[in-house]
């Protein structure tokens, strides 16, 4: 069997699993498993020390730390499990750092229908089950984005499936999940969830004890969160939490990054008003915050030689009061482990150090990257394009100021060959930029609103324009000029 083949095979599994029919292709497939980067720590979590919140709405005593299901460890460490999401996932050592991470005071546990390509949910039920139902909140989502889902029967199919899967009677928390997205994002969250009934339907869910609290996450369109807020005043709906995206670059640098999003100081000050409890996802904007340019990173190190970047990050998620939980994707022991010491106990962030990451902030927008989380929702590719590894290698270079950006500059010759060795080997040439069609599959389902095809077509332009050039001539024009977003 071929690699194209099993890709088919693959994807049409996870239509299966999801129950979408054939014409979900269209749907994004969040299938992160075994992706970032290990950081070590001597230091073990002391039990018992966990930092809670309460649930204002049921009284529930949430720990800081959530686990987040997206991105599971996979038998073989080293796969890469891109947008095929085919690397076996390790039930073992999910079995083991739910366990831990139990054991460590973690009761909040976060998955999703889609989540690596629907298996997330099977793996986090089978964990799971093997201790107390009352010993873990578990959340979980209503997927439906494809338009094949936007039926009633083929939601209520999704949900119920949710129960089957995770192996208990009632969720804890359930969300819909990612409301605002889409090209015209009012008409979609309508399609998905008013037109058919089904938000009616979770409220009856709700009432009956089945869905213990409902809420939302948002991306995108902030017309779509402003009008489910309207609905929560209006008692239409009571929403018991949402979800947002938070952290020290996206609170006041989200729309300077990206026009088309919202800094999370807005999106937290409109819960604040209706005492909503904020849960936070993308602490560490899918794993830049832990993986800063390096003159910054030595910044937050030299302040702080005691903890890891990373932790920075988490303490400044967790320091506003409203925050239920702060969601982390913990693929390694280790990952679970360093977020264990920043919240057993949460240390909160004086308004000295609340005001020095403002200033890493600040200088991180300038290194101009595209805002990728390497989430993958854009995956698969019709056309084959990796996306995200495009992505990934071009910010790498760019935030570590390997970029061959200056004509002038002595290095400018093993810089650019540097960049270019490097792009083949992150991405094979037949996945490269320079295949994209421009067809916009991809850019609906991006959570971060990014326009992918335009940023695609910028960096394979700069690629050609290096690849042109004979060693030792370089080019007229500067790679921030060619790349400007």
């Amino acid at each position: 069997m071929n690699m194209e083949e099993k890709k088919i095979l693959s994807r049409r599994a996870f239509i299966k699993a999801l129950g979408l029919g054939g014409a979900a292709v269209a749907a994004p497939a969040i299938v992160g498993c075994a992706t970032g980067e290990k950081h070590e720590s001597a230091e073990e979590p002391p039990v018992g020390k966990m930092t809670y919140r309460v649930n204002p709405n049921t009284g529930d005593r949430v720990s800081l730390l959530g686990y987040g299901m997206m991105r599971l460890p996979t038998v073989d460490s080293q796969a890469s499990a891109r947008e095929d999401g085919d690397a076996e996932i390790d039930q073992e050592m999910v079995n083991r750092q739910v366990d831990y991470a139990i054991e460590h005071g973690v009761n909040y546990f976060d998955t999703s229908p889609a989540y690596c390509k629907g298996r997330s949910e099977h793996c986090t039920g089978i964990a799971l089950s093997r201790h107390k139902r009352e010993e873990y909140f578990i959340a979980t989502k209503l997927s439906n984005f494809n338009p094949e889902t936007w039926s009633r029967a083929a939601s209520i199919h999704m949900f119920e499936n949710s129960l089957k899967e995770l192996q208990v009677t009632y969720i804890d928390y359930l969300l819909l999940h990612a409301i605002g997205g889409g090209a015209d994002g009012m008409e979609e969250f309508n399609n998905r969830y008013i037109n058919n009934g089904i938000l009616q339907y979770l409220i009856d869910q709700h009432s009956k004890g089945i869905i213990r609290n409902l809420g939302f996450s948002y991306h995108g369109d902030i017309a779509v969160f402003d009008h489910a807020l309207a609905m929560h005043d209006r008692g239409e709906v009571h929403w018991d939490f949402v979800q947002i995206e938070l952290n020290y670059l996206d609170w006041k640098h989200a729309k300077e990054i990206n026009d088309r999003n919202t800094d999370a100081e807005y999106l937290y000050a409109e819960l604040v008003k209706r005492d909503i409890p904020a849960v936070i996802m993308e602490p560490l904007l899918g794993g830049r915050l832990a993986k800063l340019p390096d003159p910054l990173a030595q910044r937050l190190l030299k302040r702080d030689p005691e903890h890891s970047v990373a932790s920075w990050a988490f303490r400044y998620a967790g320091t506003y009061p409203k925050v239920l939980t702060v969601l982390s994707g913990m693929t390694f022991m280790e990952h679970l482990k360093d977020n264990l010491l920043t919240y057993s106990p949460l240390v909160p962030l004086t308004d000295d150090e609340m005001l020095f990451l403002e200033g890493v902030a600040s200088d991180l927008v300038s290194y101009n990257t595209v805002p990728c989380n390497d989430c993958k929702y854009c995956m698969p590719c019709p056309y084959g394009i990796d996306i995200p590894a495009i992505f990934v290698h071009y910010n790498k270079c760019l935030s570590e100021n390997n970029a061959p950006h200056d004509r002038m500059d002595p290095e400018y010759a093993s810089r650019r060959r540097a960049f270019l060795v490097g792009y083949d080997r992150a991405v094979e040439k037949m996945r490269q930029a320079d295949h994209c069609i421009g067809c916009g599959q991809c850019e609906r389902h991006c959570p971060q609103r990014i326009k992918i095809p335009s940023e695609l077509h910028k960096i394979s332009d700069f690629v050609e324009q290096l690849r042109r050039e004979k060693p030792g001539h370089a080019a007229a024009h500067g790679h921030h000029a060619a790349l400007k977003h």
